[in-house]
């Protein structure tokens, strides 16, 4: 009896190992298969190739408590867990010591997972079996789609998945841990997970929601998400970093100045208000270029107070935005208004001038500022600016947020592009307008007071038509710390400097209605 049942127990094992190894070998075929789609670019669906080799792992049948396959850029690993689970850690240095293997190299860099006790438990509420748990590990990126803008750390993507339903919205989050051995200066790191379906033309985007990033160390980025799905890093290029030394002056300087221009920029608005019997165009158009800098000021002093996820700083993103286009759109039409007065002498008069000028003004930015908003609001929120140590090692271990545009497309065409159009035709307008000046006085030989006036002509016209926000464009190499300080004294100054030139001109009138006054009396 006792030969029978031996012999009965050897068999039972010999049945599971062939089961085992058969299971075994038809999750190597799928992935062999996977890995040729993705070599040849073939037109199988990756989403069905990742979701096949899901299931089969899922209902795979084998021996102990867990299974490990490895093809070359493809390693999975399948876990029997209980109801009474703790919690469990991988890490890749452990799991290449495995006997299932067939081929390829080592992962050859640190990984690691942490799993919660509380993953099974909303499983094991439905299910009191026993839950499977698999993960995925890929050494490209190919399954997955390519941002133009960013690349993988590693080329690696890590996934898991858990029988019986989804995982999500975990209180303890799951760790996920890449170690590197390349410098990330000049660039942003990024925990992201792959969205399904968030994407029209692929089968899936990445996606920030539920993951914080965070740096331990300078070789380690950790990612803490609140669910199971496919996790990577993304290194995305980043602005030259602004040294961690000098936030704090630069942000005083930036405090004062803006709260200077918004005191100068109501002040203004008050006197224009309290003179209007003497507006006409051209001053109306000054002030619609106070209000826009006065919005600017009050925008970007709320900007770092709301720098959170959620719907406050998306719309104080895209008001601060708005703001700066309006700003950079009213300092093209004082470039336009001041070409008509000094280029066609005559014959300047357009029906509803100022009407149509204010559509363009307000209405443009409005226009770009809500389509943005209606196609994808997540181009605004929290962004990052990176600090750098006093070494001049950018390590994203310090960083500051404020409420506004997060896409770098968004931010390259709508923000830098319109300024360097607005400041490239100022510029130009600005030298047109310097040379008439010149042959003006030249042939009248002009000395004394009228200098002077040229003077501060030339200066508010500088200032009026926004050049020095042509600064922005000098943000590297040996420029950045002189442009960080120019940059954030003269731009959160412009509204004071506005005020300057509304009160020089408005004393040039007065003084050139004196000397009308006196002429007239002497005849």
């Amino acid at each position: 009896m006792n030969r029978c049942g031996a012999l009965f127990l050897c068999l039972c094992l010999l049945m599971s190992h062939s089961r085992t190894e058969e299971a075994s070998q038809e999750i190597l075929r799928w992935m062999e298969r996977m890995e040729m789609a993705a070599r040849s670019r073939s037109l199988t669906s990756f989403a069905e190739l990742i979701h096949g080799l899901e299931s089969r792992l899922l209902n795979a049948s084998f021996g102990g408590h867990n299974l490990t396959l490895r093809t070359h850029t493809i390693q999975t690993l399948a876990f029997k867990l209980g109801c009474n689970f703790t919690g469990l850690s991988l890490r890749s240095s452990a799991l290449e010591q495995v006997p299932q293997v067939r081929g390829g190299q080592g992962l050859g860099v640190p990984l690691a997972m942490q799993f919660p006790a509380e993953l099974t438990q909303d499983a094991c509420r439905v299910h009191s079996r026993e839950l499977t748990l698999i993960c995925i590990y890929f050494s490209n990126t190919r399954f997955f789609q390519k941002d133009s803008n960013s690349s993988v750390l590693n080329n690696y993507v890590l996934g898991a998945q858990l029988s019986h339903g989804q995982v999500s919205n975990l209180r303890e989050p799951v760790n996920i841990s890449f170690w590197h051995n390349q410098s990330l200066e000049g660039y942003t790191v990024t925990c992201v997970f792959w969205k399904e379906g968030a994407s029209q033309h692929y089968w899936g985007a990445w996606s920030t929601e539920g993951c914080r990033t965070e740096q331990p160390s300078p070789s380690q980025v950790l990612c803490r998400c609140n669910h199971l799905t496919y996790f990577a890093v993304l290194m995305q290029l980043s602005p030259a970093p602004v040294p961690a030394e000098l936030l704090a002056p630069l942000t005083y300087i930036s405090l004062v100045g803006c709260s200077i221009s918004i005191v100068a920029s109501l002040l203004t608005v008050l006197l224009h208000l309290h003179s209007r019997k003497q507006s006409d165009s051209i001053t109306r158009i000054h002030m619609n270029l106070h209000a826009a800098v006065l919005l600017l000021n009050v925008a970007f002093l709320l900007s770092p107070v709301l720098a959170v996820p959620g719907s406050a700083c998306v719309a104080l993103a895209a008001t601060l935005h708005y703001a700066l286009l309006s700003c950079l759109t009213w300092m093209a039409i004082e470039g336009f208004n001041l070409y008509l007065l000094l280029g066609r002498v005559y014959n300047i008069y357009i029906h509803r001038y100022v009407l149509k000028l204010c559509a363009l003004g307000w209405g443009v930015p409005a226009f770009l500022v809500l389509l943005l908003l209606a196609i994808k609001s997540s181009v605004y929120g929290p962004y990052r600016i990176q600090l750098s140590d006093s070494q001049g090692n950018s390590t994203a271990f310090q960083s500051t947020s404020i409420c506004w545009v997060r896409n770098p497309w968004v931010h390259g065409v709508l923000v830098m592009g319109s300024g360097g159009l607005t400041s490239l035709f100022n510029l130009v307008v600005l030298a047109w307008a310097l040379r008439v000046l010149h042959r003006l006085r030249a042939r009248e030989k002009a000395l004394g007071l009228r200098a002077c006036w040229d003077t501060v002509t030339v200066l508010g016209l500088t200032v009026l038509l926004g050049t020095t926000w042509t600064l922005a464009f000098f943000s590297f190499g040996v420029f950045l710390l002189p442009q960080l300080f120019l940059f954030s004294t003269f731009n959160s100054l412009y509204g004071f400097f506005l005020f300057l030139w509304f009160c020089s001109q408005r004393r040039r009138s007065e003084a050139e209605m004196e000397a009308f006054s006196s002429s007239q009396m002497v005849q």
